[in-house]
């Protein structure tokens, strides 16, 4: 049966005018927090979804006043298996935000389908300098930093306090890459040794053998988790701390770390753009209820989970769950009107913070226990190298 021009274009019409319509607030908010949950990495994935769901904790079981439904699965540490999982939440979970992925190979794999489905990537970690210049989208905001970052206030440090020759240690991946070279940007002694290890790897008697023939006076290691669990203890166990001093960004002495190793990271120098001891109303609740309901001391993996459920709730209020509009959302994210464990946070231009960065030391505390102190402050207000590549 035809239907007559009037009422093809009554139904036209109809159909325009719900287009137009602004759009409407959710029911819920849906977010898939899909991290490194088993294997030598699994330690910061923990972290990460245990400070994201103490965020969500906080807010009631809420996120921007919308009851939060957080999908939680395990990446494996393997790009086929990220893809495949981010893959069910994008289409069949149909989920409004991601976040969680704690290495950036697998950022790197998952993140052209999430932003190609127009779901916003909340990186509660990785931040490849691809995503921070040529390759930046408006769905991709890091509540971390960006991965050269820590690294370069490594080397900043050791620049500064004078140390001659340099080894260097990082596994073979793209945030092994931005590590040394985010340390070489601001270091210019003489590099002796630049060493590139398995992301699996866990004996290092190699590369012990390889420090000790190469004259450096200091050591910078890139070795999260577990990997850097092994090599401190086996480091130590060689005698090389007495010839040597160790250096490492924030990843590779942290509380997973320490709690690990013991007293033989006492002395070890680090960097962050959190601490624990930071001292804000923000910090000091996450860190005193982390402990309540955790048993432990928080990483900065769990601080920037929490800051990225916190930016999240955030949005979500600002558009009054509208989130359907994706360009107010955007917009809500880039103005960032949260509190952060961290203080002060803003954006810069490509989506990555512009933020303050701060040398820890690892000592025995009032209570005895074996962990971090803040020191100093290295950066402030420090933007990431990429941003002028980035053409948003």
């Amino acid at each position: 049966m035809r239907t007559h021009l009037p009422a093809r274009l009554a139904l036209a019409a109809a159909a325009a005018a719900l287009l137009a319509l602004p759009a409407a607030a959710a029911d819920k908010v849906k977010v898939g927090l899909l991290s490194t949950l088993s294997g030598p990495g699994s330690a910061l994935g923990i972290d990460i979804r245990d400070g994201f769901q103490l965020a969500v904790k906080h807010a009631d079981g809420k996120l921007g006043g919308l009851p939060a439904e957080v999908i939680v699965a395990d990446d494996q540490m393997s790009p086929d298996a990220a893809k495949q999982t981010a893959d069910r939440m994008l289409k069949r979970e149909r989920v409004d935000f991601m976040s969680g992925i704690v290495f950036s190979n697998i950022m790197l794999a998952v993140g052209q389908p999430v932003f190609q489905s127009k779901t916003f990537y909340i990186s509660a970690n990785a931040g490849p300098s691809q995503y921070a210049g040529a390759q930046c989208s408006p769905f991709f905001f890091s509540a971390s930093y960006q991965n050269d970052n820590m690294h370069e206030a490594v080397g900043k440090t050791v620049q500064d306090r004078g140390f001659k020759k340099v080894a260097l240690l990082a596994p073979n991946y793209p945030a092994g890459k931005d590590a040394l070279a985010g340390f070489k940007r601001f270091y210019k002694g003489e590099v002796t040794l630049e060493t590139y290890t398995p992301l699996n790897q866990l004996d290092y008697g190699a590369e012990l053998s390889q420090l000790r023939a190469s004259g450096a006076d200091a050591v910078f290691i890139f070795l999260p988790g577990g990997l850097g669990v092994n090599f401190i203890k086996q480091f130590n166990g060689a005698g090389l701390n007495k010839e040597m001093k160790l250096f490492a960004p924030g990843f590779s002495a942290d509380e997973d770390v320490i709690r690990a190793v013991g007293e033989p990271m006492l002395g070890i120098f680090n960097s962050s753009q959190w601490a624990h001891d930071m001292d804000n109303a923000a910090n000091r609740r996450f860190v005193a209820d982390f402990q309540k309901e955790y048993g432990r001391l928080p990483t900065l993996y769990a601080a920037q989970g929490y800051d990225a459920a916190r930016l999240i709730d955030a949005a979500v209020r600002d558009v009054k769950g509208k989130i359907e509009d994706k360009d107010a959302v955007r917009k809500a994210l880039e103005a960032a009107k949260f509190e952060s464990v961290r203080g002060a946070f803003k954006f810069g231009p490509n989506h990555f913070p512009v933020q303050n960065y701060y040398l820890r030391e690892v000592v025995k505390d009032a209570q005895g226990r074996v962990t971090n102190k803040t020191v100093g402050r290295v950066f402030e207000n420090h933007a990431d190298a990429y941003a002028a590549d980035c053409k948003m």
